[in-house]
């Protein structure tokens, strides 16, 4: 932690008017999106101390995500590794199979207060778009998801679904044909059909009111494993662990914990296939500060500034920036950040299935061998928290795809 880095009374604390946490965040968009992006602010603000909103979105998130999900002590796994006890945050058991669902039903309840008839989405490994698509369907909304090529070619289950709830999935063929494409292809549709049209993003990312307000409607997860956690173990966890690519899931989970100094954070990125520009997708592993999609954060991109090639074997982690609430974490140290390698992330995803029977999204995979990693550096009266944050069934078709590309290269 530097010495030139203000502290905060508060890690807890809103970011400023701008909507900048420290130095990273903020607005840089078109003059065009200035006013709706004003017109959400003001109605989110409106809703976030409304009474009626927030129970009707309560009582959504019980009846129909299935909320509370559970926290489930991984017994097998702890004895394995021999260290820490493992418990996991079971995202994975929201409906549509991840947490998605809790940012795009907030933001479809918002956007039926502000009048909005359409509703855009992008999707990286799909389960933000079935989740939009499955809150459109539930109001009675059109829905559109963007989603690029590569990824709808790997995430083709989640094109299955989208396409069954009854939304419109337009392939991005621009750029790298991934999120990053999908966001931007997402953001001219906005421009173009503001009045009738509500762009839910999927992360904490993009322009101010988003970040803040993806994190208020993912700390359901943070708020519920903090009573868990004192219900189950009597106590506050020693550390906790979730995957990065924007952010929404760890931000969600870390958040209700920030002012508990005791407990340790580790947000895990996509490392790929290597340490060199263009092999992976960790921003905290040689990305430097830039602006991208409308906020200024740490982002992958070479000395010229153009936005450098992603990698990872988890379409949700393929990005070239990360969510400024999360830059400006890792600046104050409050919260430390690593990545994983696409071998180890399977390598973790196969541990996990055979020992508790679980099988995680590749995403989730990187968060759970992160863990693979420390408990077994810990004494066995520690307690750690991983966030399982969707589950595996989207991916095994690139599963398989990679055990056939490692058995030719043996070959």
């Amino acid at each position: 932690m530097t010495d030139t880095v203000p502290q905060p009374s508060s890690f807890t604390s809103q970011p400023d008017a701008g909507g900048h946490f420290g130095e990273f965040g903020g607005s840089f968009v078109p003059e065009v999106l200035s006013y709706p992006l004003q017109e959400l602010r003001d109605a989110y603000e409106e809703v976030k101390t409304d009474p009626a909103f927030q129970q009707e979105l309560s009582a959504l998130l019980k009846d129909f995500v299935g909320r509370p999900t559970p926290l489930y002590f991984a017994r097998r796994m702890t004895e394995h590794l021999g260290g820490a006890k493992i418990y996991f945050k079971r995202e994975d058991l929201c409906h549509t199979g991840a947490h998605k669902i809790n940012n795009s039903l907030g933001q479809v309840l918002l956007a039926k207060r502000m009048g909005k008839t359409r509703i855009i989405a992008e999707t990286g490994a799909g389960q933000h778009g079935v989740a939009t698509a499955t809150v459109s369907a539930m109001f009675g909304l059109e829905c559109v998801v963007y989603m690029g090529e590569v990824d709808m070619e790997r995430q083709a289950l989640n094109v299955y679904r989208m396409r069954r709830l009854g939304a419109k999935v337009v392939g991005v063929t621009a750029g790298q044909r991934t999120l990053k494409d999908a966001i931007s292809e997402a953001m001219r549709d906005w421009v173009t059909n503001v009045d009738n049209t509500h762009y839910i993003i999927g992360s904490a990312l993009g322009a101010h009111p988003y970040p803040m307000m993806v994190r208020d409607f993912q700390s359901v997860i943070g708020r519920e494993a903090r009573e868990q956690i004192l219900q189950q173990e009597g106590r506050l966890p020693d550390h906790l662990v979730a995957c990065v690519g924007g952010g929404s899931n760890a931000i969600g989970l870390f958040y209700p914990f920030l002012d508990d100094a005791d407990v340790g954070m580790t947000g895990v990125e996509a490392g790929g296939l290597g340490s060199g520009l263009g092999e992976h997708a960790a921003r905290f592993n040689g990305g430097t500060l830039g602006v991208l999609q409308g906020t200024k954060t740490y982002v992958l991109q070479n000395e010229e500034g153009q936005i450098s090639l992603t990698h990872s074997v988890s379409a949700g982690l393929d990005y070239a920036a990360v969510g400024p609430e999360h830059a400006w974490l890792r600046q104050l140290g409050r919260v430390d950040y690593s990545w994983i390698e696409d071998q180890e992330a399977v390598d973790a995803l196969g541990a996990l299935s055979r020992l508790e029977g679980i099988l995680p999204a590749l995403e989730s995979a990187h968060a759970v061998a992160y863990a693979m990693r420390l408990a077994p550096e810990w004494e066995k009266d520690k307690v750690m928290i991983v966030n399982c944050s969707g589950r595996g069934d989207k991916d095994v078709q690139e599963l398989a795809a990679w055990e056939e590309r490692q058995r030719n290269a043996i070959i």
